[in-house]
């Protein structure tokens, strides 16, 4: 029967569940820090990231009705993170559609779910069940520290080479920008809902791994944009 950890040792094996799955590390992520990628590869991304992004305040909407009304805080972060998503200053599938429009595609394309692999419909499927499903702060784990708190050190590395090698303008890359730093604020806030509520060995354990999880989720959604858009490219090119 593990133990229950302390903050200190859970917090590590809170990060510890994330190294080694990070969605930078795919090869879709690397191909785009590197400079491989071709505007048409962005619009296939956007096009798949609006579904799992999109239905986020969705996601969220479900951990605050399970999360019990004496926990405040953890209620008034998530209607935050729900607010800035959606109401706050322009919507963020807004930035995300034009940023879309830019490589190419258009806000038609990027709605329809048809346009979507099936791992992107996997993703969002998996983030929906997890937040209607489990304990809000497993749910929590799973989500906001599995999955978006990785989000700032991802787009620190795809924000430069959009400006210096692919030529976007700042305008149209708003979208990267607004979430480096944005996730970074969510992701720690998340952290520490996370460390102040689960409170028993079975919880922590439960939160670690919906948290490894998560990460893994989210790098197999990032290896199958390449695998599904990328790869064939290279294919035909040889």
């Amino acid at each position: 029967m593990p133990e229950l950890l302390s903050r200190d040792d859970f917090r590590s094996a809170l990060e510890n569940a994330i190294k080694g799955r990070q969605a930078s590390k795919a090869n879709f992520s690397v191909a785009w820090a590197e400079g491989k990628l071709k505007r048409e590869h962005f619009a296939r991304w956007a096009e798949n990231h609006y579904h799992y992004v999109g239905p986020f305040a969705d996601y969220l909407a479900c951990v605050y009705a399970n999360t019990p009304d004496q926990y405040t805080g953890a209620k008034d972060f998530t209607l935050q993170n729900m607010y800035e998503e959606e109401l706050a200053d322009i919507r963020h599938t807004d930035l995300l559609i034009k940023f879309a429009e830019a490589c190419g595609t258009t806000r038609e394309r990027v709605e329809d779910p048809d346009n979507a692999n099936p791992i992107t419909r996997g993703l969002q499927s998996w983030c929906y069940a997890v937040a209607m499903r489990e304990h809000f702060v497993v749910a929590t784990a799973a989500l906001v520290v599995g999955l978006e708190s990785q989000v700032p050190n991802i787009y620190r590395k795809q924000i430069v080479p959009l400006r210096e090698v692919y030529g976007f303008s700042e305008d149209e890359i708003e979208f990267f920008d607004l979430h480096i730093t944005s996730d970074e604020v969510h992701g720690e806030r998340g952290y520490q809902i996370v460390l102040d509520h689960a409170d028993t060995p079975e919880l922590q354990q439960r939160c670690l791994r919906m948290c490894r999880w998560g990460a893994e989720m989210r790098y197999s959604y990032t290896q199958g944009l390449y695998d599904h858009y990328v790869r064939p490219d290279l294919v035909a090119a040889e």
